[in-house]
């Protein structure tokens, strides 16, 4: 028991008691002091006038809020959480850290301590030096002190020039996602381990610098147009607006529903400023293939959309024409002549179920970087819209393994 300072006047009395076997408690309630003293006597700990001195040479400093082993500070508090925190294996444990005191006391070289550990000499040699003060190598105050160094700032790969960053860079000008730009790196580069960013890293870069004041460049960066996340929520109820008889989507055969056959497809409106102008939408199921269907003018009724339909649906290839999925609205009223004149059968989803048209909803998203809400619709002529499909079947899809709509439409007509 270490004997330590002896400023206090019954410290020593403290002292016998605590050597003729009586309890720390017991011993502290005698002599009138407090158990959190008491124990500091135990453990040699000395108080100052603004922190504590502890044997194995760390000062606590309460007003800076510092503790400092030799050259080390440490900058408090350090959570029990980051202590006990499970970290990869690369990292030394606490118990490693104590088995490196152990043999390094007994006097084994750095090889035989690493030998010991599984790793090598120079990690015992940083370890020994980055965490070693004047009263030696203490495990508990290194795992303090390694915990406290952990967190830093880390320069993201893409704040400088670099070919990484102009990869990125020439993908969200081409409206690919992050996530499609990510994974165009690994097939481009499969070897350069320097070519590779996580979908987070450019997700926060974007919404970095829309705090710094590129609020325009990040709206067409990101499809949404937002400058901040925004938590999914569910979907308002909506009122059915299509009240002739239809054949529902439970009627689907399997085939449509698994993918397994291409020439389904699923076919909805985007909306222009006011209702008043409209281009309609389909997504083959299986390649995700896009057609965009011109409508003249301000028209979107029943007729001008059958007549577009019509027109599209002819100019595909037989075994292209198998069914179409629609939400139930009232533009579809025609659905029985659109079927007659090209021979598809209509399939309506349930009311308030966009996700039974998941591929044509998720196409629409898209969209929107090309066709904003709120804009005139009408502008666009059928040169438009066409180049615009052919950029947006041009995108490699995580769903297609990475390959794009038209190189799986292509193989689809090889055949």
């Amino acid at each position: 028991m270490n004997s330590g300072h002896q400023g206090h006047p019954r410290r020593e009395e403290y002292q016998k008691l605590r050597a003729q076997g009586v309890s720390r408690r017991e011993a502290a309630e005698q002599v009138g002091v407090h158990r959190r003293t008491a124990k500091d006597w135990d453990y040699g700990v000395r108080k100052t006038s603004n922190g504590r001195i502890y044997p194995d040479g760390r000062r606590v400093n309460y007003t800076t809020g510092t503790v400092t082993i030799s050259t080390v500070i440490i900058k408090t508090p350090v959570s029990l959480k980051s202590l006990e925190k499970k970290l990869h294996p690369r990292f030394l444990s606490l118990s490693e850290r104590e088995r490196i005191r152990d043999l390094h006391v007994a006097g084994q070289s750095l090889r035989a301590i690493g030998r010991a550990l599984g790793r090598s000499a120079s990690t015992i040699s940083r370890e020994l030096r980055a965490n070693s003060g004047v009263a030696g190598y203490h495990p508990y105050a290194a795992q303090r002190a390694a915990v406290a160094r952990r967190p830093r700032p880390k320069e993201s790969k893409l704040l400088r020039e670099s070919p990484l960053r102009s990869f990125v860079r020439d993908g969200l000008r081409r409206r690919w996602s992050p996530e499609q730009i990510c994974n165009a790196l690994v097939k481009v580069h499969p070897d350069d381990q320097s070519m590779r960013v996580s979908v987070e890293t450019i997700y926060q870069a974007l919404y970095l610098q829309a705090r710094g004041g590129l609020k325009r460049e990040v709206q067409t960066a990101i499809r949404t147009g937002r400058t901040r996340r925004k938590p999914r929520r569910d979907p308002g109820r909506r009122t059915p607006r299509f009240n002739d008889p239809m054949v529902m989507i439970s009627s689907r055969p399997a085939e449509v529903e698994d993918r397994a056959v291409p020439g389904h497809w699923e076919g909805d409106l985007i909306i222009g400023a006011n209702g008043r102008s409209a281009i309609a939408t389909l997504v083959e199921r299986a390649t995700r293939y896009t057609v965009l269907v011109h409508l003249p003018g301000s028209s979107h009724d029943a007729i001008a959309v059958r007549d577009g339909l019509v027109r599209t649906v002819q100019a595909l290839p037989q075994h292209l024409r198998g069914s179409l999925t629609w939400d139930q609205g009232t533009e579809m009223a025609r659905h029985k002549q659109f079927t007659t004149a090209t021979g598809m059968p209509v399939y309506f989803c349930d009311p308030a179920s966009p996700w039974q048209r998941g591929s044509n909803e998720n196409t629409n998203g898209l969209l929107r970087q090309y066709f904003p809400k709120g804009t005139d619709l009408s502008l666009h002529g059928p040169e438009d819209l066409e180049l615009v499909a052919q950029e947006l079947n041009g995108r490699p899809r995580k769903t297609l393994d990475w390959d794009t709509p038209a190189e799986r439409l292509r193989d689809l007509l090889a055949v």
